[in-house]
């Protein structure tokens, strides 16, 4: 497996996701496109200019409220799980920063430990011309 194909912390989480919290995600996704407006501005012309049920429409109403209870249900669940995702980026975005902490640390040190050798030749070839 080379490096580009190296799961990330987001492949994980994805894979470690349950079916309903896919598709919650999903739905979700759709609820809060231009097409899911679009397709409920049709249902409802139709509903309304076809004379499926009078005004003030209550099967309409009925079924408006249920799909609204539904689906916020399912946004906010997926809205939980984004907090937990980014909770967890962030954790992920920490320890990557400690790693390249200690790491930029050994580099400085292995730096000034060479910069300090090649100091002391510099000395030692000066005593020696002297």
């Amino acid at each position: 497996m080379g490096m580009s194909q190296q799961k990330t912390w987001h492949d994980r989480y994805e894979e470690a996701r349950s079916t309903g919290a896919a598709v919650s995600d999903r739905i979700a996704s759709f609820v809060g496109s231009w097409m899911f407006v679009y397709l409920h501005v049709v249902w409802f012309g139709f509903w309304i200019f076809l004379p499926v049920e009078s005004f003030p429409f209550p099967l309409l109403t009925m079924v408006v409220s249920l799909e609204a209870i539904v689906l916020s249900t399912l946004i906010i669940m997926a809205q939980n799980r984004h907090s937990e995702r980014d909770r967890h980026q962030a954790d992920e975005d920490l320890r990557t920063d400690i790693e390249a902490k200690m790491e930029i640390d050994e580099i400085q040190q292995r730096l000034a430990r060479i910069e300090n050798e090649k100091l002391d030749k510099i000395i030692t070839l000066l005593e020696k011309r002297e």
